[in-house]
């Protein structure tokens, strides 16, 4: 599938975990894989950080690459997050996602020591899980969590590299996304925030990786349909649906506001892994009303 460019709306899908024995459930996973390319995504990505990725262990981030690839019709795209603390550990990530099928990795910047990591050590660090990695490589800007932020430069530094091929901004920068998007002609970017995918579309962006379409995949879907349609008005209508499920939920409540977002749309989120809590009654209320409503 990689000959052609990463392109379309993904959902970072999370994790589902037994309610009893907090192990991943392969059978809930499947399903909701499923159901989310039924209403019309082109892809997920696994492990990431609506995923909990930084909680899996190898082994676990291994199997679930194996168990999405099962189902996932022929077409759509399967990336995995295999980001880590150090070099070493993502190249050993990369590899073993490749090996279950994975057309692509998203590698974020190691984060403990992000005081300590230079620019220059962070271009070493992506083009050695590049080089090593025997699918393409997204780079991931997070710096909610990484608190290390991807400079546009940065990218141009990479650019050169023949299997590195996007980048997912999660900063909810517009301004950072056009950066991105002048920066790198070539690649594929995505937008990280369901509240920018319309702006990131008119950036001349590729597409989302949106965990808000972990529950709303048929609007995130519809939203790109339309504006490829040229129904700029109908798209931007429909983005304005979208904008409080991803500020409410996501933007505010992160993997457990998802996780809940989704067992009120129908799906399977089920429980988070600690240390990451439960949400409180009431505003597993809220969330349902905003989903539902």
């Amino acid at each position: 599938m990689t000959e052609r460019q990463l392109a379309g709306v993904l959902a970072p899908i999370t994790t589902p975990f037994d309610r009893v024995t907090g192990d991943v459930a392969p059978v809930h996973l499947r399903q909701n894989v499923v159901r989310l390319i039924e209403a019309g995504l082109d892809g997920v990505v696994v492990a990431g950080s609506t995923g909990e990725g930084p909680l899996l262990d190898s082994d676990e981030q291994r199997r679930i690459v194996g168990w999405v690839r099962d189902v996932l019709p022929d077409g759509r795209w399967l990336l995995a997050g295999t980001g880590a603390e150090s070099t070493r550990q993502a190249v050993a990530l990369t590899l073993a996602a490749a090996a279950e099928g994975a057309d692509a990795v998203l590698v974020r910047p190691p984060a403990f020591f992000a005081p300590s990591t230079s620019p220059a050590s962070l271009v070493d660090h992506f083009r050695a899980v590049a080089d090593a990695s025997p699918v393409p490589l997204l780079v991931y800007n997070i710096p909610k969590y990484t608190h290390l932020p991807v400079a546009a430069g940065l990218l141009q530094q990479l650019a050169a590299h023949g299997n590195i091929v996007g980048v997912k901004d999660s900063s909810g920068d517009p301004k950072n996304l056009a950066a991105y998007r002048d920066a790198v002609r070539e690649w594929s970017v995505f937008v990280g925030s369901g509240s920018l995918l319309y702006a990131a579309l008119e950036l001349g962006c590729d597409g989302g990786i949106l965990a808000v379409a972990c529950f709303a995949a048929g609007l995130c879907a519809e939203i790109r349909a339309a504006f490829r349609a040229g129904e700029r008005t109908r798209a931007g209508a429909l983005q304005e649906r979208l904008v409080p499920l991803d500020k409410e939920i996501v933007a505010k409540l992160g993997p457990v506001g998802v996780k809940a977002a989704m067992d009120a749309a129908g799906l399977y989120g089920g429980p988070v892994r600690a240390p990451l809590a439960g949400l409180p009654p009431a505003d597993r209320e809220r969330v349902a009303k905003l989903v539902c409503g």
